[in-house]
């Protein structure tokens, strides 16, 4: 069956859940997870929303005629007026509780959040967001204050961008200037590569999904910064 991208997703990816704000608003926390539950659209289906410690989002809907799940809700095989109702209802459901119980972060991961306050705390420098097209709008630059050059570049791709594969899994990469036979670099092969839109010889894309520590990916981003002052 022909799926539609995950709405949770779509609504969730810039927000990161806040306990007790979830609690306030009647989650249930249970084990490692929260649990919210609801009607919408006058009764007609049934939200059980869960939300695991980490943050991951899984949402199911049941159709309360059948107590069946309503499958065609993510189906992209399924595209009459009704259907389309009950994405818009559900869609702006989670839009109510994200406003409730979440606030609002600059990128997807939460390494490249956790790589823009190091770079504030080390640099004094915080992202700036040049680019009015649509896809590009989330992209953040680090910048010198002097030059307003930056050395820095945190981007939303696709993991084929890196790999050159049919991979549309969409990863926070962080482009870095670096030297050429760069060692440190060199030493994270599934993590480092040579850079997604820019010159491969002195720029490289570190992807920010764990793979590398924090203090790992600071030991390039200041090397980048060493190599980009005065330009």
């Amino acid at each position: 069956m022909s799926k539609t991208s995950g709405i949770e997703e779509e609504v969730f990816q810039r927000l990161r859940f806040v306990p007790e704000k979830m609690i306030a608003y009647g989650f249930q926390r249970e084990e490692n997870q929260f649990i919210y539950e609801t009607d919408f659209m006058d009764g007609a289906f049934h939200l059980i929303l869960t939300v695991s410690n980490k943050g991951e989002v899984h949402g199911q809907v049941i159709d309360t005629m059948n107590e069946e799940e309503y499958w065609p809700l993510r189906s992209d095989n399924f595209g009459g007026s009704y259907v389309a109702t009950v994405r818009e209802k559900y869609r702006e459901l989670l839009e109510t509780i994200a406003k409730a119980v979440c606030n609002r972060v600059l990128f997807v991961s939460q390494q490249a959040n956790r790589i823009t306050d190091l770079i504030l705390s080390n640099f004094d420098v915080k992202p700036d967001f040049p680019w009015r097209e649509e896809q590009f709008q989330t992209y953040g630059t680090f910048r010198h204050a002097d030059t307003k050059k930056w050395f820095a570049l945190i981007m939303n791709v696709k993991r084929s961008a890196l790999l050159k594969n049919k991979d549309s899994t969409l990863i926070d990469v962080i482009n870095l200037k670096t030297q050429a036979a760069d060692k440190d670099a060199q030493q994270y092969p599934g993590s480092v590569f040579p850079a997604y839109h820019m010159n491969h010889q002195t720029w490289i894309s570190v992807v920010l999904d764990e793979s590398m520590s924090d203090d790992a990916v600071m030991k390039l981003v200041r090397r980048s910064f060493d190599l980009t002052t005065g330009q």
